[in-house]
């Protein structure tokens, strides 16, 4: 496995293919997931060979939109499996790094310890103080793709999830529920003053 090697790869390919329009889930978004891994790994006591698959997994979780918006993990899937050969990469250590892709898709469900770490820093953000900031980049991405047609329906679609969504690992728990929490009840005090 050449980890670092693999990384300076995938970076550059994500700087360079990524459309402009993603503004959420462009290059810092998979920084961003990357940090937020890191420091839930570190928590979660995740080292050595464990951790490089889980780095190699964030790091391809969102390559799929390279190629497609919809279905994006799917597509990731693939694009791992022609990645990650070059890269000395086992057959199983792909299908490993196949299912940490697949588990970041809403509505995120983890099975072991890696998996959990991935899907909690993918939504790292909904239980920090920027939350709103880069929610409205979110936003802005899905009245671009048409996925939702308004601000109102926007606030709803957060209500819904936030209220529906949980942290798997103790670190997510401990330092961002409570947060998240209040974020919740921040939309829906905005949600409140909206009249049909």
């Amino acid at each position: 496995m050449r980890f670092e090697a693999l990384k300076s790869y995938v970076l550059k390919l994500l700087e360079d293919g990524l459309p402009s329009n993603l503004h959420y889930h462009g290059l810092h978004h998979t920084l961003y997931v990357y940090d937020a891994a890191d420091r839930i790994a570190d928590h979660e006591n995740i080292f050595g060979n464990d951790r490089e698959l889980l780095m190699t997994g964030v790091l391809l979780h969102d390559i799929g939109f390279l190629e497609t918006y919809h279905q994006h993990e799917e597509k990731g899937v693939e694009l791992a499996a022609k990645i990650l050969p070059g890269f000395r990469y086992s057959a199983s250590e792909i299908e490993l790094i196949q299912s940490l892709i697949m588990r970041t898709k809403i509505p995120q469900v983890a099975f072991n310890k890696l998996e959990e770490i991935i899907c909690d820093a993918d939504l790292d953000y909904l239980g920090t103080e920027h939350f709103l900031p880069i929610g409205n980049q979110l936003f802005r991405e899905f009245l671009e793709y048409g996925i939702i047609a308004d601000e109102k329906a926007w606030n709803i679609l957060q209500v819904n999830f936030l209220s529906s969504h949980t942290y798997f690992t103790s670190y997510a728990r401990n330092y961002r529920a409570e947060k998240k929490s209040q974020n919740l009840d921040l939309v829906k005090k905005i949600v409140e003053t909206y009249t049909d």
